[in-house]
């Protein structure tokens, strides 16, 4: 249905990988979905430079490229989208209630599809070299790096696993870490320890990202000391964990863990693939809001497959 009179079969909230191609499963469904793309609307992959991972492109593309073709060929099939946040939902009765941009919509299903947010240090010239050497992902943008030296910073697993995986690229990685121990697990940390590739900076934090148009160093600080010193490093890969997009959730039902992330609860039919049902009948999910392992391009969009079919499904079967 239209948005003018702001009902829909399926909503979808999100306009990152899984979101949009939902929206493109759906629409060639013909449920007409109505997609909430969000006033920051693409995901992570905004903050990406050339993306070169993704199939189906020869040579690099951009990653607000990548977005702006998912929009487009959603579009092309019928998936409405309105560039609006969704602030609330209530999914106590059908047909479920959205609000945005102090509208209310309803819709007979939903795809949560909201991703989440990198946490970053909160530094002025590290958001300024986003994608000019700072990442937050190293199977995204390790690839850049061949032969140089880079930097990660974090002491859990993400942070081991990224550095390990920057040392099939990097000539050199360091770790730095504001204490004297990790928070990693054992496994992790010797798998990080024993590659020689990795050395490692204690009790310090990055006061500062040095460069014009791309990373030159690091300005750090000793927290035992006060000691401040330059690194020379090429790239900055920044692993203190992400943040899921759920607030707007609270109240709703829908089943969160302790991280944040939206559970998924195994139904029929399940299968080796898993499911894309939450703890809400008829409210399914895609992409980083729930999955907190693997965070690609593709595995969001083949997320949001998943979730479109079922609702699909879902659908057929409840109305």
């Amino acid at each position: 249905m239209s948005s003018s009179n702001q009902e829909a079969k399926l909503a979808i909230i999100g306009s990152g990988p899984a979101g949009l191609t939902a929206g493109i499963y759906a629409s060639r469904a013909e449920l007409a979905p109505l997609l909430f793309a969000g006033t920051a609307f693409g995901g992570q992959l905004m903050l990406t430079t050339e993306v070169g991972n993704y199939p189906g492109h020869e040579t690099d593309i951009m990653g607000p490229d990548l977005i702006q073709k998912m929009i487009a060929q959603a579009k092309r099939f019928g998936t409405e989208i309105i560039f609006q946040n969704v602030d609330k939902v209530d999914f106590t009765g059908r047909p479920f209630k959205l609000w945005s941009d102090n509208k209310e919509y309803q819709a007979e299903a939903v795809i949560i599809a909201t991703g989440a947010n990198a946490m970053w240090l909160g530094l002025k010239s590290e958001q300024k070299l986003i994608g000019r050497g700072v990442s937050s992902c190293a199977p995204c943008d390790g690839f850049f790096f061949k032969n140089k030296k880079v930097a990660v910073v974090g002491g859990g697993d993400t942070a081991m696993e990224e550095a390990t995986f920057l040392t099939k690229f990097a000539s050199e990685v360091t770790v730095i870490h504001r204490r004297d121990s990790l928070r990693a697990s054992k496994i992790m940390q010797k798998r990080a320890m024993d590659n020689p590739k990795i050395k490692w900076i204690w009790d310090t934090t990055v006061e500062e990202v040095l460069g014009a148009d791309a990373v030159s160093g690091l300005k750090l600080k000793n927290l035992k000391t006060g000691a401040e010193s330059n690194f020379e490093a090429d790239g900055l890969f920044v692993a203190i964990g992400h943040i899921p997009n759920t607030k707007f959730l609270e109240g709703s039902g829908v089943e969160l863990d302790e991280k944040g992330y939206i559970k998924v609860f195994e139904g029929s039919p399940s299968t080796s693939l898993g499911t894309s049902k939450t703890s809400t009948e008829g409210v399914f999910v895609a992409g980083d809001v729930h999955d907190h392992v693997y965070r690609q391009a593709i595995t969001a969009a083949a997320a949001g497959c998943k979730a479109a079919m079922d609702a699909e499904r879902w659908l057929a079967e409840n109305n």
